[in-house]
């Protein structure tokens, strides 16, 4: 009988993005990956989802309709729904102010989508889920 080999279970990436564009292309690289991708197009959603607890990491936007993603870390701090689940935030504002707003809401990872390609960007989070 051939040897069974367990194959090791997806993870789960929750995309916040309301750019149509960029969320379908980092669907796509992530699925080509080996992720399960769950899409938010707004704040409210990424919440919602998030505080689900069924992604293994988040990539959030911060700026989106309904919620800001500003807003969506810090109710995710006041309700304490903030685990072990990591957050990278992936936007284009890259103020200084803005950098150390994100760090104090307890987010390590702030990425600058104009310096990142997808490639880059799936290296991170591999390195960040190891």
């Amino acid at each position: 009988m051939p040897e069974k080999t367990e194959q090791k279970p997806s993870k789960t990436i929750l995309v916040a993005e309301d750019d149509r564009f960029l969320l379908k292309a980092l669907q796509a690289k992530l699925k080509r990956s080996g992720f399960n991708v769950i899409a938010a197009t707004d704040g409210e959603e990424a919440l919602a989802k998030y505080t689900e607890g069924t992604a293994d990491l988040m990539l959030l936007d911060l700026v989106m309709p309904k919620k800001s993603g500003f807003e969506v870390l810090e109710d995710i701090n006041k309700t304490g729904a903030k685990k072990r689940t990591p957050i990278i935030v992936l936007s284009n504002l890259g103020q200084e102010s803005d950098i150390a707003h994100i760090k104090k809401l307890g987010v390590d990872t702030y990425l600058i989508k104009a310096n990142y390609t997808l490639q880059q960007i799936i290296d991170l989070i591999n390195k960040q889920l190891a």
